[in-house]
């Protein structure tokens, strides 16, 4: 959990920092990967983002690689970036915020659709594939909530509808296998 998360503000792409619970949910995803290898790490350019892979590598001496990459960033909310989202509700009305917040196709103004953070998390997914197949390696990656929804939409094979609904708890850990 960050500041903005605390207080109901659309972080997007500014970089807000972690809040006690956010490091101490940082902590359980530490301890529920502990036991896992992780030879690579993936992160973004925000803090928080560094701040939660952090917390996980002090259990994994072994991951000499962490690679910054900004395909995997939380979404960009545009003007409503700062805003609280009862500023937005009071502003646009329920359905516009509905429609912004949730909908597949539809961006705040200046900002990003699901479907554009999906575009570019699958260009991501692609490039990560390729590369652990090729090297055999276990990958950590510490993305946003809304840049998960297409990773999880993605392994789970998720429908449109089901990826939009989708809540990604702060302390959770999704695990996926690929085939080599």
């Amino acid at each position: 959990m960050t500041e903005d998360n605390a207080e109901g503000v659309f972080s997007g792409w500014r970089d807000t920092k972690l809040t006690e619970r956010g490091i101490r949910d940082a902590k359980i995803v530490a301890l529920r990967l502990k036991d896992k290898r992780v030879d690579a790490a993936y992160r973004t350019r925000l803090s928080r983002s560094r701040d939660t892979l952090k917390e996980v590598l002090k259990f994994h001496p072994e991951c000499r690689r962490i690679i910054q990459d900004d395909r995997i960033i939380e979404r960009n909310y545009g003007k409503l970036q700062g805003k609280t989202h009862l500023e937005v509700v009071e502003k646009y009305g329920p359905k516009m915020y509905d429609k912004w917040h949730r909908s597949y196709n539809s961006r705040p103004p200046y900002g990003e659709s699901f479907k554009d953070i999906e575009k570019r998390v699958r260009s991501f997914i692609r490039e990560l594939l390729k590369m652990m197949k090729e090297k055999k390696v276990n990958v950590a990656i510490s993305a946003h909530g809304n840049s998960m929804r297409p990773f999880r939409r993605y392994f789970e094979k998720l429908s449109i509808k089901q990826m939009c609904a989708l809540y990604n708890d702060y302390e959770a850990v999704y695990i996926y296998s690929v085939e080599v």
